[in-house]
């Protein structure tokens, strides 16, 4: 029987970034579905502030090249590999100068959001999608982690149903607490629908807020996932009424299994 494939998609993975909860789930969930026989792909940014020398990075140049048009404007897609050799895993790293060059994951250093987070995370998303295509590899389940991959469950619905890569492909989103504080830019809905998904499909980002994008992805996924003990209440019951499978929160001693058997529920 043929394994079934994998795809994770994150906004941070340790070592590459400090340990968070988030990075420690996109670090070791990873390795645990494939030491259960599935095959993975796992993706994450390539902020400015990973090493690129020290995780001996390295770009992969027939990936790379391709330009993504965000409010139109062309955006180079650079795609960096590294391997993690105790897990045997790889991980891809979407990057762009414009987007992913500074020290900043979401705000700088005074705490204050990046004006251009609605474009990094569509960018971020975008890159992921194509990246997959020209790998040629179909996702039985794609499995995003936290709001900056919030905007991938809409366009593996929107953009690419149609490509036979993501025909199949079952969406999970888990929600964490990590909530962004200032809304999002107001010209969201304009530079998403510029991939012609129509503006009322998307029509909840016409007030860009956290909840608001994290009940976005929820509407175009297929299963979701509390990922923190607590999160913000009112995504966590929008998830709960949803109708979709719902995985409540899970320990570090239980996840990895608890996750393994919800993956083949969904599937």
């Amino acid at each position: 029987m043929e394994k079934k494939k994998v795809l994770f998609i994150s906004q941070e993975i340790t070592p590459y970034l400090p340990e968070t909860e988030i990075s420690q789930i996109s670090r070791h969930l990873p390795q645990g579905i494939q030491e259960r026989g599935r095959e993975i792909r796992t993706f994450m940014p390539r902020y400015g502030s990973v090493n690129e020398r020290r995780n001996q990075l390295h770009e992969v140049i027939r990936l790379s090249g391709m330009n993504l048009v965000i409010n139109d404007t062309d955006h180079p897609l650079i795609i960096k590999v590294a391997s993690i050799q105790a897990a045997r895993m790889q991980v891809y790293f979407i990057d762009n100068e414009d987007y992913f060059h500074r020290k900043a994951k979401f705000a700088d250093s005074k705490g204050k959001e990046l004006e251009d987070n609605d474009e990094r995370a569509i960018f971020f998303a975008r890159g992921v999608l194509e990246t997959v295509i020209k790998l040629r590899w179909a996702p039985d389940l794609i499995h995003c982690h936290g709001w900056f991959t919030g905007l991938v469950p809409l366009f593996i619905k929107k953009i690419y149903k149609d490509n036979p890569l993501f025909a199949n492909s079952k969406v999970v989103y888990s929600a964490y607490n990590d909530a962004f504080k200032t809304p999002m830019n107001s010209q969201i809905v304009s530079k998403i629908a510029e991939d012609g998904i129509p503006k009322e499909d998307i029509s909840v980002l016409s007030d860009p807020t956290f909840v608001n994008l994290s009940k976005l992805a929820v509407d175009y996924s297929d299963a979701t996932i509390k990922g923190s003990e607590s999160i913000n209440e009112e995504v966590e019951n929008y998830m709960k009424q949803s109708g979709k499978l719902f995985l409540d929160y899970q320990s570090a001693d239980t996840y990895i299994d608890a996750y393994s058997e919800f993956y083949d529920k969904i599937l």
